[in-house]
């Protein structure tokens, strides 16, 4: 799969490549020091909201707002 999505388009159990960030500065800068960044891999472990995503060895929390800032690449990597 070559298309990019919104993170929170992802089922529970799938795996992506973060590819970008967007909105406004303050959120971009939230999601970053959260671990979130371009070429990293996620999990979805719990779809909807709220959902929980694996990022390397921790799980994060998100409102659904903030998963739609995060532009992802589906089944690039696996755990």
């Amino acid at each position: 799969m070559d298309e990019l999505v919104p993170l929170n388009l992802l089922s529970r159990g799938q795996c992506a490549q973060i590819e970008q960030l967007v909105g406004q500065a303050d959120q971009v800068h939230r999601l970053e020091e959260l671990g979130l960044r371009a070429g990293v891999a996620v999990e979805m472990l719990q779809p909807g909201t709220p959902c929980i995503v694996r990022v390397a060895d921790q799980k994060l929390c998100f409102r659904d707002t903030d998963v739609f800032n995060v532009i992802v690449r589906p089944e690039l990597v696996s755990w």
